[in-house]
């Protein structure tokens, strides 16, 4: 009965756990720019960081004083380096370049 209970308890701090991280990442992607918005919702964030700050791929916080919104968009359409081509498409792509292109 006792393990029953610790049972219970830790799958209830679990799950717990799990819907507070859901509702955490909901409201951090709320933002007035579409792009950085689709930014946190595309898989980009996986190599470059939520906040741009680069991991496995380049640090993207001052990308936009290095490329154009066409060249960002270029490179998100045919991929560089290891960034694989078309991982965001049509016009999340377009707002995701747009707002990379402000990052200076």
């Amino acid at each position: 009965m006792k393990k029953l209970l610790i049972g219970l308890a830790l799958s209830a701090l679990v799950l717990g756990a799990c819907g507070n991280g859901e509702e955490q990442k909901t409201s951090e992607n709320k933002s007035n720019d579409p792009g950085r918005e689709a930014f946190a919702n595309s898989s980009c964030i996986g190599c470059h960081g939520k906040d741009l700050e680069g991991g496995s791929g380049p640090n993207l916080t001052k990308v936009g004083g290095k490329y154009s919104e066409q060249e960002i968009l270029k490179i998100i359409k045919n991929g560089k380096g290891a960034m694989p081509k078309n991982l965001v498409e049509g016009k999340d792509a377009e707002k995701i370049a747009k707002y990379l292109a402000k990052q200076k």
